[in-house]
């Protein structure tokens, strides 16, 4: 009689926690879109390259300042025939206290960039396995928003002719602002529609509302952008259609991430796998069966489906397989076949 070839439980669950690699383009593809923990440096170097493109190509669009103007005074008449026109009185309000306007004129010039930058580091080390989606979302909302300024060049209410509004930068010799003074001239100045001051703070909202554990953070969440959006209008920045068209260039952020990755990007798992198969914790990577896909919860623990779980041997982590029916007089599984036989009575 041959050898009887015995499997181990254990090298069954080892096999299956390395599967043979996929490298057909289908499994490339689903690489990509599974979420792995973000590497620094790449990161750094990333949100470096893609802001100095973004910088680039928004001061390289032609600043069509005729066309601009023309552009503001159509989007004021319509706010005016809405009824909704009401920047100037907030701008001059604003205006008449120094120390408010030229807090918000700091705010206008520094928050935009500090503070999404500080949610993007506490994305990456709180929540690695949302990180990739969720800075999808930013990214393809920025992206939009370059062509918005090309389409539809926009002069903000300071710059327009007549508008009788007040440039507060200008006034109050805020330092710092690309708005104005010497500055001005390394900034495409009638790049307006849409608002990427609301896009950038809305994304940082809903992130730290979804996604902080503390309500203090996601009140500060609901709180930012709302402020961001009262600076904008006071400052004469910008028209509160232009923070319209910002949401809506989030919007489509958003649409794009779940469908790269097939779920909302708050729902993803907060853990995720790197390149060796553990997770950032340092953890092996559970693995189910057959299909190559870590067996992750929505907080990133294991989800005990299928493969994981309390086995009936006993042993946590580990699911004894189930003892195939045998058929009519031939011995039952996993009992030897030379086993002598019990007499019948």
């Amino acid at each position: 009689m041959g050898e009887t070839t015995v499997t181990t439980l254990e090298g069954r669950h080892q096999a299956a926690a390395h599967p043979v690699e996929d490298r057909t383009g289908a499994g490339l593809l689903r690489r990509f879109r599974t979420p792995r923990r973000p590497r620094l440096w790449f990161e750094i170097l990333l949100i470096a390259v893609s802001y100095w493109t973004y910088s680039l190509v928004r001061n390289a669009v032609p600043e069509q300042k005729s066309e601009a103007l023309r552009n503001a005074d159509r989007l004021w008449d319509l706010e005016r025939q809405l009824g909704l026109a009401f920047e100037q009185s907030v701008n001059h309000a604003v205006n008449s206290v120094t120390w408010l306007v030229v807090g918000m004129n700091y705010y206008y010039a520094t928050l935009h960039f500090a503070v999404t930058l500080g949610v993007l580091v506490w994305l990456y080390r709180s929540h690695p396995g949302r990180y990739a989606a969720t800075r999808l979302v930013l990214f393809s909302t920025t992206a939009v928003a370059l062509a918005g300024y090309y389409l539809f060049p926009l002069a903000p209410p300071r710059l327009m002719n007549g508008g009788d509004f007040v440039d507060t930068v200008v006034v109050h010799e805020t330092w710092g602002s690309m708005a104005s003074g010497d500055l001005k001239n390394m900034s495409n100045q009638y790049a307006a529609m849409p608002s990427m001051h609301i896009g950038w703070s809305v994304w940082c909202g809903l992130t730290l509302f979804a996604l902080a554990t503390v309500p203090w953070a996601k009140v500060l969440g609901l709180l930012y952008p709302a402020g961001t959006l009262v600076v904008i209008v006071a400052t004469a920045n910008h028209f509160w259609l232009d923070a319209v068209g910002g949401v809506l260039c989030l919007a489509f952020g958003y649409a794009l991430a779940t469908l790269w990755y097939g779920s909302k990007p708050y729902a993803l798992p907060r853990e995720a796998p790197d390149g060796g198969g553990r997770d950032s914790r340092g953890r092996g990577w559970p693995v189910r069966r057959g299909t190559g896909r870590a067996a992750v919860g929505s907080d990133g623990g294991d989800t005990g489906s299928g493969d994981t779980g309390s086995g009936a041997d006993g042993r946590t982590g580990v699911v004894s397989p189930r003892t195939p029916e045998p058929p009519d007089g031939s011995p039952s599984a996993g009992v030897s076949a030379h086993a002598p036989e019990t007499p019948r009575h």
